[in-house]
């Protein structure tokens, strides 16, 4: 077995279990897939993780060293004065443990459905006149075009603003619909490379609106009662790629005259 994926997991960290929690990132495999959130969470077996952007974590480690940095010092990081964002970085106890997925990041105990909800952050800022915040997020690309958010697999990272907005509120916080996208996109028309890697840094504003969130989290915890395993979503790939396997294996038998013993979901 490999000493990475571990398609079995103890069932304390699955739903109804002592150390069970839904994350931002949960929710946002269940708006994309309904069956792999409920095989994951309820029966125990994640999808295979994928391999960490090294670059990306780098980008994202030096990003937060920087606004770090102005947060002590209370001042405003020169992309919001670029911008003409009226912010700094917010200072507050909590800032480690919100920054940190694996301390619980942002918490709330949501009580309709029983769920911790919890979710990391990358950086809050704070209008210092009127004490709003603004959830902020890095993300790292490199491509030729200019950064936007326009393409239909970004939709997760709106929705992964959303979530965090949603959850500074429960907190009690004053939160701005406006967030921002720190983008950092690696530029591919240098002469060489010579060992360094130049990246252009922009701010995308974003406008959030979490009223989703509430109804996913019933959906969530019906979906999670139910002993029925729920439809895949339209275009998970990874629920196309069972069937396909499963279909394949099925056909193979019939043209060895084999007993069908496996089923589709």
């Amino acid at each position: 077995m490999s000493q990475f994926y571990k398609p079995h997991r103890n069932p304390n960290w699955n739903y109804g279990g002592k150390n069970w929690r839904l994350s931002r990132g949960k929710i946002d495999l269940f708006v994309e897939c309904p069956r792999c959130f409920y095989i994951d969470n309820k029966l125990g077996t994640a999808r295979p993780r994928g391999y960490p952007f090294s670059l990306n974590a780098a980008v994202d480690h030096l990003l937060k060293k920087e606004f770090d940095f102005h947060r002590k010092q209370k001042s405003a990081h020169p992309l919001m004065k670029k911008y003409g964002i009226e912010a700094i970085p917010f200072s507050h106890e909590k800032m480690d443990q919100w920054r940190d997925s694996l301390r619980g990041g942002v918490e709330y105990f949501h009580e309709k459905t029983g769920f911790r909800v919890s979710g990391g952050v990358d950086d809050i800022w704070q209008n210092p006149k009127t004490g709003e915040l603004y959830v902020v997020d890095y993300k790292a690309t490199s491509k030729d075009s200019d950064v936007n958010l326009d393409a239909d697999w970004q939709d997760g990272y709106k929705r992964q603003m959303e979530v965090y907005q949603w959850l500074l509120r429960r907190n009690g916080f004053s939160v701005s619909k406006t967030g921002y996208f720190v983008y950092a996109n690696g530029r591919r028309d240098e002469k060489a490379f010579d060992g360094k890697l130049e990246f252009d840094v922009v701010v995308i504003p974003y406008e959030g609106d979490d009223s989703w969130v509430e109804k996913t989290l019933i959906d969530i915890k019906k979906i999670l009662d139910d002993n029925n395993i729920p439809q895949a979503g339209k275009e998970c790939e990874y629920c196309l790629y069972r069937n396909a396997v499963l279909e394949v294996i099925n056909q193979n038998k019939e043209n060895k005259n084999e007993d069908k013993s496996d089923t589709l979901f």
